[in-house]
């Protein structure tokens, strides 16, 4: 049996111990997942041509929405984006745990080592082990190949960007660009630090998420980024650094406001449900779903 005195010291490490930094959806980023999601596609394209997988339809689109001015990716028929696995930039750091090592395309350098290094925090380049950051962009010069810079339309490296996974609200930065690694323009990909915080230590450098439910928001302006002091640039851990940019993303996203309600594209309002990214969650039976949804293949659909 365990004394007191050890008893205490444990509750007290574990009460020290860092907890994966997610917390649930806020109301006015539901809303706007679910206008986005309700519209089907966007009505306000900056590029299209980019395909979610090399199978995939090459449908998807870097839209702006006109009333938040926020940047997002989306699809047809409802569809977001997925999240493929980047473990780029700096490798075998403290937070290391062996999961990148699958993956057959890592880099040693991010999109914006040079300004991490310029922050002078005793880091030269982004941790994916650390830092929660999104790929966002296309840059390629390859014959035929789809790019596009959110620079052009006013986002700014290093900028918080909001990640709604299933029923999670995860803050990260724009952290580095899709290149030409294949034969078409690639979206949807996150460092492994962002996608573990999204959905377990299942995920690894080679086995990220498939489903195009997930909603990448990039804000544009320089109040979006928090520069060399305004995060922990040299934590050793994701739950320190997505910590430190909590306060500036929960200010960032209250431009989502104005989003509107959400509805299909026919102007009818969606099944009742609290919002869609709940919806989506595994079920094993009808009471598992909100009403008017139903259990179908272990997911809850309308």
């Amino acid at each position: 049996m365990l004394s007191q005195t050890t008893l205490q010291l444990l509750v007290a490490s574990l009460a020290l111990t860092p907890l994966a930094a997610a917390r649930d959806v806020p109301a006015i980023v539901r809303n706007f997942y679910n206008t986005v999601k309700g519209q089907g596609q966007c009505p306000n394209k900056l590029a299209s041509g980019f395909y979610a997988k090399d199978n995939g339809p090459g449908n998807f689109a870097y839209c702006q929405d006109p009333k938040t001015n926020v940047l997002y990716l989306q699809g047809t028929g409802g569809a977001l984006a997925d999240m493929d696995i980047d473990c780029d930039g700096r490798q075998g750091g403290p937070a290391d745990d062996g999961r990148c090592d699958k993956s057959d395309d890592t880099q040693s350098i991010t999109s914006f080592a040079d300004t991490v290094q310029g922050y002078n925090k005793g880091i030269k380049d982004l941790d994916a082990k650390i830092h929660p950051y999104v790929v966002f962009g296309n840059a390629g010069e390859k014959s035929g190949f789809k790019t596009f810079d959110p620079r052009a339309h006013g986002v700014k490296p290093l900028s918080i960007m909001a990640v709604v996974c299933g029923d999670k609200l995860i803050y990260g930065v724009w952290g580095d660009e899709n290149g030409v690694d294949g034969s078409k323009s690639m979206v949807g990909e996150a460092s492994i630090s962002l996608a573990t915080a999204c959905y377990g230590k299942s995920i690894n450098g080679d086995n990220g998420h498939d489903q195009t439910d997930v909603l990448y928001i990039a804000f544009p302006g320089s109040e979006a980024v928090p520069g060399a002091n305004g995060a922990a640039w040299s934590a050793s851990n994701y739950d320190a650094f997505e910590k430190s940019i909590q306060a500036k993303g929960d200010q960032l996203i209250q431009r989502l406001g104005g989003s509107g309600s959400p509805t299909t594209t026919a102007g009818q309002p969606k099944p009742t449900c609290s919002w869609a990214g709940h919806c989506l969650d595994k079920c094993s039976n009808e009471n598992d779903c909100d009403q008017d949804w139903v259990c179908k293949n272990g997911k809850c659909s309308a």
